[in-house]
């Protein structure tokens, strides 16, 4: 699956370099299957310890691939993170490595899915698994940001995820966020449209950015994943998301599918690179924090990305 996925990113890209941080017998199978060429662009780490899947996410404070990945960050080694390994172990490792933003204690993962009416940006899918009134509110904001850097979305319309579209309808975390979110003031001129349901993420029609909390909404983008394969696939010829980029980290990290395929790793190293060459992070950052939409940082092609 790594493998696989590195060696569709690097042929891909010319301009992609790789730090691979993993066992060398498997950082050499990417190498030797390159010409020579392309193998310049390849660097290895090697690190034999990794968080399982069913490992509590605290492992990643001990020494393994990932925490040797953000460390590299932190070194200037590397411009971006790529894990298919451990959702928890990864945001971990990257919120204590990395830092986060300031009043951030969740950062959240932010998927963009095809939908019928254009791209629709859903969070969290997996970040935080526990709805609170603070954190939806906040990743409203995330999501306002990201839709408008990310993908140059113009004013985004930002809708709040619930079991029916009147007010008053949901649980309390969405009962309490609703009207805090109709009171606040959305960065990229975003508007809030209101209480969405399930069909609008797939429709796109009502909202570009659709929030809830991380265990609904990894919920949701798999039963969405299963759909589009049962239907023979996403509408306009696109493809299920199986990627997200973390947000409220200092630094870019995306996550992939548990279940990825190399297919599926490729196309989160060009996210990753995606978003480091347009300086996503950082510009997120301002809008939420300061510096407002000055910064246009495009930074040089040439990307280093940890997988």
């Amino acid at each position: 699956m790594v493998v696989d996925g590195a060696l569709r990113a690097v042929r891909a890209d010319p301009d992609l370099h790789l730090l691979l941080v993993g066992p060398t017998e498997v950082a050499g199978a990417v190498v030797d299957a390159l010409d020579p060429v392309q193998r310049a662009r390849i660097t290895v780490r090697p690190v034999h310890a990794a968080v399982g899947m069913a490992d509590h996410p605290s492992a990643a404070r001990g020494e393994s691939t990932v925490r040797a990945a953000v460390a590299a960050i932190r070194a200037g080694l590397a411009d971006a993170l790529v894990s298919a390994g451990s959702t928890g172990a990864t945001v971990t490792a990257a919120s204590l490595g990395l830092g986060r933003w300031p009043d951030v204690r969740r950062p959240a993962l932010v998927a963009t899915l095809p939908a019928v009416g254009g791209p629709v940006v859903l969070l969290d899918v997996g970040g935080s698994l526990e709805p609170r009134p603070g954190t939806l509110a906040r990743h409203a904001l995330f999501g306002a940001a990201y839709a408008a850097v990310a993908h140059a979305v113009a004013e985004p319309r930002v809708g709040l995820l619930s079991v029916g579209t009147e007010t008053g309808k949901g649980d309390r975390a969405r009962r309490q966020t609703d009207p805090a979110l109709r009171a606040a003031l959305l960065p990229c001129d975003a508007r809030y449209v209101g209480l969405v349901e399930g069909y609008d993420v797939c429709l796109g029609t009502r909202a570009d950015v659709v929030v809830t909390d991380g265990f609904t909404g990894n919920v949701l983008l798999k039963a969405v994943e299963g759909a589009y394969a049962m239907a023979g696939g996403p509408p306009a010829g696109g493809r299920a998301p199986r990627a997200a980029a973390l947000l409220g980290v200092a630094g870019t990290v995306v996550v992939c599918h548990g279940a990825a395929v190399g297919e599926d790793v490729a196309s989160g190293i060009a996210l990753a690179a995606h978003l480091w060459r347009r300086g996503a992070t950082d510009r997120v950052s301002a809008l939420l924090y300061g510096g407002g939409t000055e910064d246009r940082t495009d930074r040089s092609t040439d990307t280093e990305v940890r997988t």
